[in-house]
């Protein structure tokens, strides 16, 4: 049979040599600054490197695609639109938003073309040039 436990050896609390050390209570803020600013601040005697600006962000867009339209529009060129079936449209292209083009059509109809479904796009006069 095994001995009985002692009971004073069940309450007593544990070493703290073999028990890790845990701090149950979180630091303020204000410890925290603290001891940051000792560990980057510099020595008395050590020279200060100048700080050297930050490279900027690039945009996120370039507006290039806006530029390519409005030059496009204002001199009304004739533009063959590929679409992503194969299917080609000719036209002037009238105007443009974020999301479509309005395409003039000598003898059919206009049309509004959803950017996304273009595929790819060139200028009529290239494909006369051939």
């Amino acid at each position: 049979m095994a001995a009985p436990l002692n009971d004073t050896a069940a309450r007593r609390a544990p070493d703290p040599e073999l028990s890790p050390n845990r701090k149950l209570i979180r630091p303020s803020l204000a410890e925290v600054r603290d001891q940051l600013a000792r560990t980057t601040a510099p020595a008395a005697n050590a020279p200060i490197a100048p700080r050297l600006p930050k490279k900027p962000v690039p945009p996120d867009q370039t507006n290039a695609e806006s530029f390519y339209f409005l030059k496009q529009v204002q001199s009304k060129t004739d533009m063959v639109l590929v679409l992503r079936d194969g299917e080609q449209v000719r036209g002037i292209i009238e105007w443009y938003d974020r999301h479509c083009l309005k395409v003039h059509r000598q003898g059919e109809p206009n049309l509004l073309i959803y950017k996304a479904i273009i595929k790819y796009m060139y200028k009529a006069e290239d494909e006369t040039r051939k």
